[in-house]
């Protein structure tokens, strides 16, 4: 049993679960798989060669409360999933994101609105993305990992698990602090350690490598290595470890 709007348009090869509801005006491509006990709200955009696990939620409306960081103004258009990706066990997608092809969105996995997510990137299990995050291709961010609001995520980037990363230096005090909100900005090829925390604002070069549980209070420098409680320069990321052209 299962309920498909009569607005929906779905290829006529799309194989749907029980219990699954797609809402008006969803379109659902070639050859896409849908497990049980999804929810696709209307609108929503699925391209060719996808894969939904049971119980993910495609396209919810944002209902913030009236003390969160980002407003929303207007309709937010519908959520968009590329050709080939796949969508774990339980993940929820927020309308006004777009999720690139070949993507893999990982079990119980969270993306808010206002996201873009290029193509082949991996989010694992557990993580939380929060609004208005920008994820370039080729990135990993691996289980448990925290992308908190107004960060950005470069090219090949790798971000293990339970990285935290902040966006408030005043924690929720003072309106001054909207003025200020700003998550972090982790440039092309740079990697970060399990269990490190960027503070907010922090800039991490081209190259960097944040080690296992540093605390990152200053900006970096390009292809150096960077650990410890704060995070200090440790040495040069070695030549063997870098980016060749054609990983870009």
């Amino acid at each position: 049993m299962r309920y498909v709007s009569p607005t929906a348009k779905i290829a006529a090869d799309a194989n749907i679960g029980y219990f699954t509801v797609i809402g008006d005006g969803a379109c659902i491509g070639n050859n896409v798989t849908i497990g049980n006990n999804v929810t696709i709200y209307p609108g929503s955009i699925i391209g060719d060669n996808v894969y939904i696990e049971s119980n993910a939620v495609i396209g919810r409306l944002p209902r913030p409360a009236k003390t969160s960081t980002v407003k929303i103004t207007g309709d937010l258009p519908p959520v968009k999933v590329g050709a080939g990706s796949i969508i774990g066990c339980g993940a929820v997608l927020y309308a006004g994101t777009e999720v690139g092809s070949s993507c893999l969105i990982g079990d119980r996995t969270l993306v808010r609105e206002y996201c873009l997510i290029g193509d082949n990137v991996v989010i694992g299990s557990g993580s939380i993305v929060e609004n208005c995050v920008t994820i370039a291709k080729n990135t990993k961010i691996q289980s448990g990992a925290y992308i908190t609001t107004y960060t950005t995520i470069g090219e090949n980037c790798f971000i293990a698990p339970m990285v935290t990363t902040l966006n408030d230096n005043f924690m929720g005090r003072t309106e001054e602090r909207f003025k200020h909100i700003k998550g972090a900005d982790i440039k092309k090829g740079a990697r970060v350690g399990g269990g490190s925390i960027l503070l907010p604002g922090i800039k991490v070069a081209e190259e960097s490598f944040i080690a296992a549980g540093a605390v990152v209070t200053r900006d970096t420098l390009p292809a150096r290595v960077y650990k410890g409680v704060p995070a200090k320069e440790f040495r040069i990321v070695p030549e063997k470890e870098l980016l060749k052209e054609e990983d870009s």
